[in-house]
């Protein structure tokens, strides 16, 4: 990987739909030349996908947490991660060090439908408990996501 691709990578990251030409002109290649690089970005699995990013509260999803998941002693990580994706509320999961496992930030339409995601976490097989972190408000997601 060289400073092209790193700039490549860093447009696409600001902006998923950029075109060939467009990211071409910006990084001063051939559009064949991007196309063909960031194909190479793809099949090595540095650039992992593309989606859209959305305003939640605009879809219903008015409440973000981020919830704190303490293990048993006997947990089976495969079995509680597999558990955790399974959850639509989960939009992300990560490992983490210190008392706790994992920490997830979720999002749900309001307060009582957040209780409900806590309570289908506590009774996953090695979870022993959750902290919650009610979210106020956001002032930023993702580096590229203020605007």
């Amino acid at each position: 990987m060289d400073a092209v691709d790193r700039q490549l990578i860093d447009l696409l990251r600001a902006n998923g739909r950029a075109s060939y030409a467009e990211l071409a002109r910006q990084v001063g290649l051939s559009s064949p030349a991007v196309h063909e690089r960031v194909g190479k970005l793809e099949a090595a699995g540095v650039i992992t996908g593309y989606r859209a990013v959305i305003d939640p509260p605009s879809v219903g999803l008015d409440v973000t947490a981020l919830i704190s998941v303490i293990e048993s002693d006997a947990v089976d990580d495969t079995g509680l991660e597999q558990a955790l994706a399974a959850m639509p509320e989960v939009e992300d999961c990560w490992r983490v060090a210190g008392s706790e496992g994992y920490v997830l930030k979720v999002r749900v339409t309001d307060i009582p439908a957040l209780e409900a995601a806590i309570s289908t976490l506590n009774r996953i097989r090695g979870v022993a408990r959750t902290r919650t972190t009610v979210v106020l408000s956001t002032k930023w997601e993702g580096r590229h996501g203020r605007g």
